[in-house]
């Protein structure tokens, strides 16, 4: 899915997002609350209209907010407390207040609030943390009010096998139409998140869609997809693009050179 935060895939037109042969894109609930707020984009018919883009679209819930925002914000059961990136006003977000945001905007599937914390940290923290995702899973499933709008679940767990088994059977007793990995790829190794992925995904049901966030590097998205993932979001494509960087396949000289 590319990135489109603000409702809009950055250096591209919509019809360029098309023709690259993109299925879904994603916009972030945080952000379009801020502004221009779900209200403006309600009026507007929602996000495929206000976008322009008639294929699924994908909203985060603003967990990951959670996460990069970490020095501005206060979590409790609750639910998380920011300070605006923009002006420095406050910003409330429950599981509750997720949905209710997520469904005005009109995405086609939605994202529970999860406990995304930084790495390394406390077994306690971690620990802490997936019990409150699941936790708020559970209040945002209550909070739902729009059948026609996919609610997916979000493993949480850091680096501990255990834990992220744990999480993981935990929201598939919930029963969601689809399950995400978060989380991840902020700053492990690769094979950390391989062995997270060998470990989280046998625990999660095969017949529903699983979802990886935040991965985009070719070499990742391939070792996902030998262990079941299905999709997967990531501001690189475009990031790269706008700052003329790209990627290809390096072979060196010695290695193109035929064997005698």
């Amino acid at each position: 899915m590319p990135v489109g935060t603000q409702a809009t895939v950055k250096g591209l037109t919509i019809g360029q997002v098309r023709q690259t042969g993109a299925q879904m894109v994603l916009a972030n609930t945080y952000h379009l609350a801020l502004r221009p707020g779900e209200n403006v984009v309600r009026h507007f018919g929602g996000l495929h209209s206000f976008m322009g883009w008639h294929g699924p679209i994908l909203t985060d819930s603003g967990g990951f907010q959670l996460f990069s925002l970490a020095q501005m914000t206060k979590v409790d059961e609750a639910g998380a407390s920011f300070r605006s990136h923009l002006d420095g006003q406050l910003f409330e977000l429950s599981p509750e207040r997720a949905v209710e945001i997520q469904e005005a905007l009109g995405a086609d599937i939605a994202m529970v609030l999860d406990h995304v914390v930084a790495l390394p940290n406390t077994p306690e923290a971690v620990h802490d943390a997936v019990q409150r995702t699941v936790r708020w899973a559970r209040r945002c499933l209550a909070a739902q009010t729009r059948s026609d709008q996919a609610l997916f679940a979000i493993v949480q767990g850091g680096l501990d096998a255990d834990l992220r088994q744990q999480c993981a059977a935990e929201l598939a007793e919930l029963d969601f139409p689809g399950y995400a990995v978060g989380g991840l790829s902020v700053g492990e190794a690769p094979s950390e998140m391989y062995r997270i992925l060998d470990c989280t995904l046998p625990a999660l049901p095969a017949d529903r869609p699983r979802y990886l966030m935040g991965v985009g590097r070719p070499q990742d998205l391939l070792e996902a997809i030998a262990r079941g993932i299905d999709v997967f979001d990531c501001v690189l494509p475009t990031r790269n693009g706008r700052n003329a960087a790209g990627l290809y396949r390096f072979r060196s000289r010695a290695a193109a050179q035929p064997a005698l």
